[in-house]
């Protein structure tokens, strides 16, 4: 595969806002990494390469918060994540990489809508349904598999714990790890890491550092606000480019497909 000086260039920024994202403000952030990087690759790839990324930045933060965690609410969101991971394993096999580009579209323009929507509440402590905390951590679960996508649906639950910070980034962490390990572990026996998966992984890592180091710097000092806006300004174009990219080329198959 020829990779392209362009391609290095936003996936070495996804892996840099990804770090800051996970390290200081508890993730969730990510979820841009596979949409950009897929505007250039096929899903598949992109989430090969970033795989043994997560999992090493994982290690990371999972030791500088290893004291700051909510066990209750990690084994509260296991479950429903172990059955996304199911169903997620399940169709990314058969699925095209239009079609998953497709579906990241729809997820991170969802994601966004549910930022949005959430900016407008009024965030006061609150109760969630076992099925409610099921259903998103299905859907943490599910995203995750197809595009390391999985923060955005359980954040609202983690907010309504009314936690620490610090508490709120270890507890997020540790969640994810454990998805991230499955993951590893089911992307292997399914064949998606080659050698050039894993030659584009060194190649991007040392922006995780980066990232790491930045985003635990910006934990202590800086409002994440501005931030979180920006970044999902530019994971509502990406989401938007992949759309429109995919939305046509699927459209015309399923013509080709009905008229045959």
């Amino acid at each position: 595969m020829d990779l392209s000086a362009t391609f290095y260039f936003v996936a070495a920024t996804a892996v840099f806002i990804t770090g800051i994202s996970k390290s200081g403000f508890g993730g969730g952030l990510g979820v841009m990494s596979v949409p950009l990087m897929s505007l250039y690759v096929a899903p598949q790839f992109a989430v090969a390469v970033l795989m043994p990324i997560l999992l090493a930045m994982d290690f990371i933060i999972v030791w500088k918060y290893r004291s700051h965690w909510n066990r209750r609410v990690v084994s509260m969101l296991l479950p429903g994540a172990a059955v996304g991971l199911a169903v997620g394993g399940i169709t990314f096999q058969w699925m095209s990489a239009d079609v998953i580009r497709f579906a990241i579209g729809v997820l991170a323009l969802l994601f966004v809508a549910q930022f949005v929507l959430a900016q407008r509440r009024e965030r006061t402590p609150a109760t969630s349904s076992t099925f409610a905390i099921f259903g998103l951590g299905a859907l943490s679960g599910f995203a995750s598999f197809v595009a390391h996508a999985g923060g955005p649906p359980v954040k609202g639950i983690l907010l309504r714990q009314n936690m620490d910070k610090s508490v709120f980034v270890g507890t997020n962490t540790m969640f994810f790890f454990a998805m991230n390990a499955v993951k590893t572990l089911a992307y292997g026996a399914m064949g998606q890491f080659s050698q050039e998966s894993i030659s584009v992984s060194f190649v991007l890592a040392p922006m995780l550092f980066v990232g790491i180091g930045l985003g635990l710097l910006l934990h202590r000092f800086l409002a994440p606000a501005v931030f979180i806006r920006l970044v999902y300004g530019f994971l509502f174009l990406a989401g938007s480019k992949l759309l429109f990219d995919s939305a046509g080329i699927i459209w015309t198959e399923w013509i080709a497909i009905a008229r045959y």
